[in-house]
């Protein structure tokens, strides 16, 4: 704890007193064996709807979600033991420079290769239309996971970063944006974040209606990254009132800052892998959206580090008032730049 320090470069200017704060918040109960209750999950509600033989591609996203391989270990295992033939596709919009072996390697570096998972990974950039919302917009779809029979989204389902609504950051938005590839990224983003919501509740009905969507994994975390539940859904239930009620479940186990005002935040490190927008404004309260704002008001954000999991992707950094000149060497400024115009306007706002 500091004392009361001088700086030599300002003596008038004193560090006030610093003191550890420790936050009451909700831990729930974590789960040991991910891979066996992903496995049980999908085998009790899923299995059964599987025709011997069907292909299904498995979706993996490119966000630090706790237990990754073992979720899509549990999942491969259980559509197999059904009868499937499953295979695993990077659903994570353009995230990885939009490049198939850019996507390709960002799920390497999260552990997840043909070995670990037991499945083959096919990755791919090109797209197909698949169907149209009630109101013409297209959808895409992976073409290695248009070619097969059922799509399966594997995600943590958590508070979004730009937008507010029913249904957030999940298997829905996995389905639509993530799988759509870079082209279904970019149209949803650049509608902003006020139809954003709507548009992802319109492309998730479309996706119902074709019989593609088999269902998916969700998982939720508490604030240290601990998973503490593991669901599998329904195709039906995707984009509708369970998701709904496991989104609700996920918003409070969000950490909250203990003050309603504050000078300055200190911020470690910032990443794709903690957050979409690098800095999560659900914590931070500082949102990179006119008209959203958080329960606390930051004047100052220093950042002070990029997570290695970001591979130089700094989409968001503009939420920081400072940061170093090592956060800044270490940017990718062609991965950012693509990150940045597939989110639309509000992702090059924040982020030039």
């Amino acid at each position: 704890m500091l004392q009361g320090v001088h700086l030599p470069f300002h003596p008038d200017l004193q560090i006030p007193h610093l003191h550890h704060v420790t936050l009451p918040i909700p831990m729930g109960s974590p789960i040991a064996d991910i891979a066996a209750a992903a496995e049980k999950a999908v085998t009790a509600r899923v299995a059964a709807r599987v025709r011997p033989g069907a292909t299904v591609a498995v979706g993996a996203g490119s966000r630090g979600l706790t237990g990754r391989v073992e979720m899509l270990v549990g999942v491969v295992r259980a559509l197999r033991a059904a009868g499937a033939e499953p295979f695993v596709v990077p659903a994570m919009g353009s995230h990885g420079g939009a490049t198939a072996d850019g996507q390709r390697a960002v799920l390497v570096d999260y552990g997840i290769t043909e070995e670990s998972v037991g499945a083959e990974i096919r990755a791919t950039m090109e797209t197909e239309v698949v169907a149209r919302t009630a109101n013409g917009m297209p959808l895409f779809l992976d073409a290695h996971a248009a070619a097969a029979d059922f799509i399966f989204p594997v995600n943590r389902i958590k508070p979004h970063t730009c937008f507010t609504g029913p249904i957030e950051s999940g298997l829905t938005k996995m389905v639509v944006v993530g799988f759509g590839k870079q082209p279904g990224a970019a149209q949803i983003h650049a509608s902003g974040p006020d139809v954003m919501r709507d548009l992802l509740l319109d492309g998730i009905a479309g996706f119902r209606g074709t019989g593609r969507l088999l269902g998916g994994l969700a998982t939720i975390e508490n604030n240290s990254g601990e998973v503490v539940n593991v669901e599998a859904l329904l195709g039906s239930e995707i984009g509708a009132d369970r998701e709904l009620e496991l989104t609700n479940l996920a918003k409070s186990y969000v950490p909250r800052l203990p003050f309603q005002q504050i000078d300055v935040l200190i911020v470690e490190r910032v990443g794709k892998d903690i957050s979409g927008v690098g800095i999560d404004p659900n914590v931070t309260g500082r949102y990179w959206v006119n008209g959203l704002e958080g329960d606390t008001q930051v004047s100052t954000i220093v950042a002070l580090g990029i997570t290695p999991a970001s591979h130089g992707n700094a989409l968001g950094i503009g939420l920081a008032d400072f940061t170093t000149a090592d956060v800044a060497n270490q940017i990718d400024w062609q991965a950012t730049y693509v990150n940045c115009f597939t989110a639309g306007p509000a992702g090059v706002r924040r982020s030039r």
